[in-house]
């Protein structure tokens, strides 16, 4: 079955679906996601957008936290792009009908707050609810538009590349390396449908999956990162994975985050014994870079052994931490902890990529008509650790760049007609009867890159790691190419290719820098590693 038309956009989170609404006043456009339209990182996004709307900040501070925080990779061009673009990406957004938090004392102004690493207070919020209720209006008007057609519980296989043609004895007019759409799984039927498309945008969102613990959605098994990876893209940064420092730890909470929007409220971390420990790691203290707090517990639960430390904001008023928090107020009530009268139990978890695939100011990979945006992309943002909040803003403004460069070669239409495709061949294989290899494998993956290639690592780690993700992969390919393919063999597949990257990638960088953080090179050197790891 083919089903074509001018963009293709796999994912549906803010960066998907704010790109397909732009794309479908210039062409068709089908999204495909493999579960529900609301299950995306962006549906769980609680903090908010930084941007520069109080009359006391400035463009400039804001680029020169970002650039601080991105530990010298920042490629200061982007930063300018989107940190310069983000007001106007708000007032679009608010056109929309995304309804922002505004102050209580002036209707009329936003509640902006402040966040670790920022100077000044610029998170946009929607109480700690703010991507859910971005991802409501994105999905609210994309299923009234006409032109947008929505798959879900479809998930891509892999890219259709020029690669494939010429493999299979097929010609084309096309001499460069060129994605014409991709192969997906219908899920519920198991069948493959060949979906074709002039721009084809990888829009997959991250790979917290790969960790054992994490604050992202079960879908963040780096997709998008691994199909394009498998088609000729060029993938950077990869050992940049920022574990934010507060996730809730509790056996009933699976992937609760903690806004960092709390410690910017007031909140203060403390260890069981009521101790605050951050004044000995930063003179931030609570605010300090999510890299630096991440590491400071996680040195602080390896020296005293205990399993978790605190997050304390019992000391403002109960009613302004029900009004401000009322998410995790409610979530941590159900789990019977009162955060207007005690401390929260929180650890690091696996949060965001840094790294991802490569590509330009527009969003464009170097491979001809794909695009990449949003975390599954290596912009030149983040550099080597993102700050707080520069997320969202940032799939905003790559979605409207990428909108923007690839409209030109769609109002180019011509007389276009699609080259001969091959149909997805499923060979020999047959239905599998050894389920257990594909969970027991997801399990292994994720144990070792937490124990291995986590907060903390060394030589050892990487390389015992590097090892055994090798072993893994031979075993996941013999049993993809052996039986017919299902959603959880898709995504153990794409988790261990993400895993082998940022392996690969933290084996390369001798140094510590940013989010990576290697016991055996403690020192940041600029001298031979003031670039990105592109591999």
């Amino acid at each position: 079955m083919e089903i074509k038309s001018d963009y293709l956009i796999i994912g549906t989170g803010i960066a998907g679906l704010s790109l397909a609404l732009k794309a479908a006043q210039v062409g068709t456009v089908s999204i495909v996601t493999k579960k529900e339209m609301m299950e995306a990182s962006t549906n769980y996004a609680q903090g908010g957008i930084a941007s520069v709307l109080d009359p006391k900040d400035s463009f400039d501070l804001h680029i020169a936290d970002t650039i601080e925080s991105g530990a010298g990779l920042c490629n200061r061009e982007v930063v300018r792009m989107v940190v310069t673009n983000g007001p106007d990406m708000i007032r679009e957004l608010i056109s929309l009908g995304v309804h922002f938090s505004h102050s209580k004392t002036q209707a009329d102004r936003l509640d902006l707050t402040q966040e670790g690493g920022h100077s000044r207070r610029r998170i946009v919020h929607t109480e700690d609810l703010t991507g859910k209720e971005v991802e409501r209006s994105l999905i609210q008007n994309a299923e009234k538009n006409k032109k947008i057609k929505i798959y879900e519980n479809h998930m891509a296989i892999d890219l259709i590349t020029t690669s494939k043609f010429i493999r299979r004895g097929i010609s084309t007019n096309e001499t460069r390396e060129t994605c014409w759409g991709a192969y997906v799984l219908d899920i519920n039927t198991g069948k493959v449908k060949t979906f074709l498309a002039r721009i084809t945008i990888l829009a997959t969102g991250g790979a917290g999956k790969v960790y054992l613990y994490t604050t992202n959605p079960d879908i963040a098994t780096g997709d998008g990162v691994a199909i394009g990876y498998r088609a000729g893209a060029k993938v950077a940064n990869m050992e940049f994975v920022q574990f934010h420092p507060t996730c809730l730890y509790h056996p009933m909470a699976k992937n609760f985050l903690i806004s960092e929007s709390v410690r910017g409220e007031e909140g203060r971390l403390i260890d069981k014994r009521g101790d605050h420990f951050m004044e000995r790691y930063h003179p931030l203290k609570d605010l300090a870079l999510r890299d630096i707090v991440a590491r400071s517990i996680d040195t602080e639960l390896k020296k005293s052994g205990d399993e978790c430390i605190y997050l304390d904001i019992s000391h403002r008023p109960k009613d302004f931490i029900k009004n401000r928090f009322p998410n995790i107020y409610k979530r941590c009530l159900e789990l019977n902890i009162d955060i207007t009268k005690e401390p929260i139990p929180v650890v690091p978890a696996a949060h965001y990529m840094c790294g991802g695939l490569l590509t330009d100011i527009h969003g464009r990979t170097n491979i001809t008509n794909l695009y990449a945006i949003g975390e599954v992309a290596c912009t030149g943002l983040h550099g080597a650790n993102r700050l707080a909040s520069n997320s969202l803003i940032e799939a905003l403004v790559f979605a409207k760049s990428a909108f923007e460069d690839s409209a030109k070669i769609i109002s180019d239409k011509g007389d276009y007609k699609f080259p001969p495709v091959p149909m997805w061949d499923t060979g020999s294989a047959t239905d599998s009867d050894e389920s257990v290899v594909v969970s027991h494998n997801w399990d292994e993956v994720r144990r070792l890159m937490w124990n291995y290639v986590g907060i903390v690592m060394t030589n050892k780690r990487l390389i015992r790691a590097k090892s055994r993700i090798e072993v893994i992969q031979q075993e996941i390919k013999e049993y993809y190419w052996d039986f017919i393919i299902t959603s959880d063999l898709l995504e153990l597949r794409n988790l261990a290719t993400v895993a082998e990257l940022i392996i690969t990638s933290a084996n390369m960088r001798k140094e510590s820098r940013g989010l990576h953080y290697n016991l055996d090179y403690p020192e940041r050197d600029d001298k031979n590693w003031l670039h990105d790891t592109v591999l």
